[in-house]
């Protein structure tokens, strides 16, 4: 893992694959651990230059205070552009990259899309939706509303506890129909990669809540049409924080997307590897 300055910040990567292949850059959902070790190892072997990386706020990447952050989801957009042309793709004279977004992450990957499309060769969504945080459009299932008590009516743990963090995150991920074990495992790397020892930033790191105090406007989702690059849309059929109708969404709205329905919950995990790369890899 290392650090890059780019677009007035730095942001935590880590890199897999031949440094001369085409770049596939994978946006966290909110630190790069939301792309699984075994999908990005798959990748490179297909031939691929892989870079996870963390968004502003979480993992290896520059903390502000997660509380009132001072950017937009545009901002987190330009990153994304900045960052493929630092590794010498895009706007930097080199190939222009394929970015994979995952949850939040995803959100940022459809506005780098539409604000930077020089930038990028290829998209593929993750488990997310075509509006930002808060109500959602009346087409769009909201969140599956017993699975939303369970997961926000548990007291908050006390975060800067590590097991206390893990077996809030392994509680949650039985609430949404993920593995325990999994998601008890990378909350405790999670930690263990967050700066300091603030709560504030541990509640960031863990769930990702200073996505819900940005700046998230204008609107994207009637800009969709107006994406011309090869689209893969991934979503679990059993996730019930975004449920696949707006994936469904997404894949319809862009032109010629396809779409990618896993025997899955929110997460995504380490057994669909496989078969997320392959259709990744496959050529458009």
């Amino acid at each position: 893992m290392t650090r890059i300055d780019v677009n007035g910040t730095t942001l935590g990567i880590e890199s897999f694959g031949d440094e001369r292949a085409p770049l596939v850059l994978l946006a966290g959902g909110t630190t790069m651990l939301s792309w699984p070790d075994g999908l990005c190892e798959r990748l490179a072997a297909g031939g691929r230059r892989v870079v996870r990386y963390d968004l502003r706020d979480s993992g290896e990447s520059e903390t502000g205070d997660p509380q009132a952050p001072g950017y937009t989801l545009r901002t987190l957009a330009a990153d994304a552009a900045a960052l493929v042309g630092a590794l010498g793709g895009g706007g930097g004279g080199g190939a222009p990259a394929h970015l994979a977004g995952i949850g939040v992450g995803g959100m940022v990957a459809q506005v780098a899309a539409l604000d930077h499309p020089e930038a990028f060769s290829a998209l593929t969504l993750v488990g997310t939706r075509p509006v930002a945080p808060g109500p959602v459009d009346p087409d769009l299932p909201e969140h599956d509303p017993a699975t939303r008590r369970r997961l926000f009516a548990r007291p908050a743990p006390d975060w800067t506890d590590r097991a206390a963090v893990a077996e809030h995150a392994a509680a949650g991920a039985e609430a949404l129909g993920d593995d325990p074990a999994a998601a008890r495992a990378l909350a405790a790397r999670i930690w263990d990669r967050t700066p300091g020892t603030a709560a504030p930033v541990h509640l960031a790191n863990q769930i990702g809540l200073v996505f819900s105090r940005l700046d998230c406007t204008p609107r994207w989702r009637e800009r969709l049409p107006g994406i011309a690059l090869p689209t893969l849309v991934v979503h679990g059929r059993r996730n019930r924080f975004f449920p696949v109708g707006n994936a469904e969404a997404l894949a319809r709205e862009i032109p010629g997307a396809r779409l990618l329905v896993l025997d899955a919950a929110t997460a995504l995990p380490a057994s669909a590897a496989g078969e997320v790369a392959a259709a990744m890899l496959k050529p458009s």
